[in-house]
Formats: C-alpha cells, structure tokens, sequence
C-alpha cells in the first residue's frame, strides 16, 4: 500500500523534539525576514468618539468584618485593605465651654465670643465680690453679750448706744464695763406704719433694774450692754431685737471714708470745748468738723436734747452717703467704709452684717420725710431727785408711756421739745 502524502503547506503545529539537558543547543541559523502587513488607517468619520474621562473612583474607609466561611476564608474587597485615615492630633480643649443643647446655634466665632466672654467674667465678679467683702467683713464685727431672753413684740427693734471716749478711736475693746455712753437711741421698724428714731437723753432719770433709780447712763456704767438693754425694756416695754454700739471717736475715719457729708445747724458757733467752728446754715463737712459737731453741748441751748439731735444728723447722713450708687461701684470706697465702720462698732451676739445693713435702711426712712424723730415726753430738763445724783431729765409719765406704745404701733409722729408732743 502506497504511502499517503503529507498535506501540502505549513502545518498548525511543528512538533519539535525535546532535547535533553545534556545536548547542546543547535547552531543558529539565519532565517528569513518577518514579513510585517501594512497598518490600514481608517478615515476620520470612520474613528470614534472618545468616552468622557472617568472621575476617580472615591473610596471610603470602613471596619474590616470577618465572616466565617465552610470551605475557605472569603476574600476582602478591595475596599477593606485601604488604611484607615491617619490619627489627627487632638485639639487643645479651651479652658471655658459654653454648653449647647441638641438643635441649638453653634457658639459665636471672634470678636463676638471674646465680648461675651469678657461679660461673664464681670458678671461673676459682681456676683463674687460683694460675697467676698461681706464674709470678710463679717468675721471683723466685735460681739458682746446684750440680750435679754425677753419676749420679742412685733416688729423689729435696734437699741443705739453713742459712746464718746476722747482720746480714743471708738470702742476699744469689749469690756466696756464702767464706761459712760453719751447718747441712747430706740430705732424700731414695726410690721406696718412709720418707721421712727425716738432718742433717751443720757440723764433720763429711770428705774435700773436690781439697782434702783438713777440716770440711764449709770445701767451702762454698772452693768453694760446687757443691764443698759433691760432698763430700756423696762422703760418702753419694747423688746430689743439688736444692740448697736457706735464710738464717736471713729467718726472721723467713717465720714472721710464716704468723702463728707452735708450737715446743717442754724446758728454759728465757736466752741472751745468741742472745737466746732461752724457758721450758720449747710456745709459740707469732713470726719473732724463732724465729730466736733456731734459732740458740741456747751454752745447749744438745748444742751444735751440739742447734742442728741445733731448726733441723729451726723449718723443720718452718714447712712445716707453710704447707701449711694457712688459707695455700691466703688470698691476703694466700700473697702475704707467697711473698714472704719467695723473697727468702732459692737454689735450683739445674735446680730451679722447684714442686721447692720437693715438698720441702715431703717435708719434712712426714719431720718426720711416718712420717718419719724424725736424725744419722749419730758416734764423737766433739770429735775434734782437728790441723794447725789445730780441734774436728772424727767419724763412726763403718762404722756411718755403714750409715745412708748405709739412707737410701737408705728403710729409716733416724733417731737423734740420738752413737755410737747
């Protein structure tokens, strides 16, 4: 049988024998040129148009999550092996956050921000400065035992007591035991009607309890502040809620520390005793032509009524000068007042600063056109009851007893001439 042809042509695939590794490679052998087929250009109406180019695809980092697989471990996404972002440094937390409620407007940005910043600073002063100087002046007020453990009666009282010790600053300490006090003052401020002042003469000749009758001045010197209490309760069948001791000597310190005050007296005087030399009307007066006004008697024909009377006017006008806008926004000013005004002051041992503070208000309507001022009725400015005690002022008894209850019904309208209402 005749052999069959090899079909004509190239074949689709030349088997090549495999050479061994130990054979050498055949010697190259040149071959014919490759032959490259022309490139054909299609016409330009032919080309198409060009696609848009793509926006870059934007990847958002997200937690890798591992899902459990049967057969193998799934395969991440391309997304799950991009980083996560780099951490930002924190920023630093201001010292002061306002707070903001869901929903509200984010918090002013610049010179609005700084401004209100700046007003919550004053306002927190405003609110901790007064604070501050209260407790502080507070802790400087001298107590000393003065109440009775009587039945209080409506309304609220203060009991004054002026002492004038030449040569000193005030109050110096707290035995006052045999000291003299120069002026006695009742201010009661009464649940409803007027507000009044009514002043005791220093020589009212009253009865001391468990020592007799003697001038009122005497319980202090015996006694103190707590016998000085008891006889004033005793006279006016008032109870005294608070006792206040002021020392004229510290008058000075105390109008220089509200920069003077405005006092006013219808006659000129030149007095060697006291050293007032004052002419006739209303002056501006400083803390030394004050104390000398207060303590001024020889010069005055009233005597002592007159002396009680420009007493009440110095420490008048002093509560008036302190309670002015122009004290409130000073410190400088509340600071020297707090000062003086603590250093010649005793209080009660019940009473603080801000009893002080009620009497001055007190003190204020009672000195006002509203208030009312004044004596009890007197029967006799030189009454000589004998057994050496010397010129005594005598109150009228009944028409006395009267102005007490008046007093305390808020209903006293004030007088200040011996044996007239």
């Amino acid at each position: 049988m005749a052999a069959s042809n090899p079909p004509s042509g190239p074949s689709r695939r030349s088997v090549m024998p495999r050479a061994s590794s130990n054979e050498q490679p055949a010697p190259h052998r040149d071959t014919a040129p490759t032959r490259i087929a022309p490139i054909s250009i299609p016409p330009a109406s032919e080309v198409p148009e060009e696609a848009p180019p793509r926006e870059p695809r934007r990847v958002t980092a997200r937690p890798l999550s591992v899902q459990p697989s049967s057969s193998r471990a799934a395969e991440d996404s391309f997304e799950d092996h991009i980083p996560d972002e780099a951490p930002q440094e924190p920023s630093r937390r201001p010292w002061f956050r306002w707070p903001r409620r869901s929903g509200a407007p984010r918090r002013p940005r610049g010179p609005r921000r700084r401004t209100i910043r700046i007003v919550s600073i004053l306002a927190i002063l405003a609110v901790a400065w007064p604070l501050g100087l209260f407790l502080w002046a507070n802790t400087r007020l001298h107590h000393v035992d003065a109440l009775s453990n009587r039945e209080a009666t409506p309304g609220t009282t203060w009991l004054i007591a002026g002492t004038d010790r030449r040569g000193s600053g005030g109050v110096d300490n707290a035995d006052v035991e045999g000291a003299r006090t120069d002026t006695i003052m009742i201010l009661h401020s009464p649940p409803s009607g007027t507000t009044a002042l009514m002043s005791l003469p220093r020589d009212t000749y009253v009865a001391i309890p468990g020592h007799g009758k003697n001038k009122i001045n005497a319980a202090y010197a015996i006694g103190g502040p707590k016998l000085l209490v008891k006889t004033v309760e005793k006279l006016t069948g008032i109870t005294i809620d608070h006792y206040v001791e002021l020392g004229f000597g510290s008058v000075v310190d105390i109008v220089d520390a509200v920069s003077g005050v405005e006092l006013c007296y219808d006659k000129s005087v030149k007095d060697p005793d006291s050293k007032l030399k004052w002419k006739k009307g209303c002056h501006q007066a400083d803390g030394k032509t004050a104390l000398a006004f207060s303590r001024m008697r020889y010069q005055d024909p009233l005597g002592d009524i007159g002396r009680a009377l420009r007493q009440r006017q110095v420490v008048g006008a002093v509560m008036k000068r302190a309670l002015t806008p122009a004290t409130f926004i000073n410190p400088v000013r509340q600071v020297r007042l707090l000062t003086s005004g603590t250093s010649a002051v005793v209080v009660d041992e019940k009473a603080n600063l801000l009893d002080l503070g009620k009497l001055a208000f007190a003190f204020k309507r009672a000195t006002g056109p509203g208030g009312a001022t004044g004596t009890p009725t007197i029967a006799s400015l030189g009454y000589d009851p004998g057994g050496g005690v010397g010129s005594a002022v005598l109150l009228d008894d009944k028409a006395a007893a009267k102005d007490f209850k008046q007093l305390a019904k808020g209903t006293w309208t004030g007088s200040d001439s011996a044996g007239q209402q």
